[in-house]
């Protein structure tokens, strides 16, 4: 008994990718803070200000892109897609 889901394969490893990307972006940002006691420049680093930002906003394209993508409903379509695949490569 096959389960009609939601979503397919593909889907599914883009969602988890999008996701560890996602966590990737947050652990690129965390660090220590500063205190009344000391100053810690390492909060104005590029990577927290600039590159965990895009990090994390790439990660959300991700998912926003893993929930559009229309999965593939069955077998017969995934054959057809292979075979109109190769037609093409064949007429290049």
């Amino acid at each position: 008994m096959k389960k009609d889901l939601a979503f397919g394969k593909l889907n599914y490893i883009m969602l988890i990718v999008g996701i560890i990307i996602i966590v990737l972006g947050f652990i690129l940002m965390a660090g220590d803070g500063t205190t009344e006691q000391a100053f810690n420049p390492d909060i104005f680093s590029d990577t927290r200000i600039k590159v965990a930002p895009i990090v994390t906003l790439a990660g959300f394209v991700v998912v926003v892109v893993a929930i559009l993508v229309k999965p593939c409903c069955c077998k017969k379509c995934e054959k057809e897609i292979e075979c109109e695949q190769a037609d093409s490569a064949e007429t290049e």
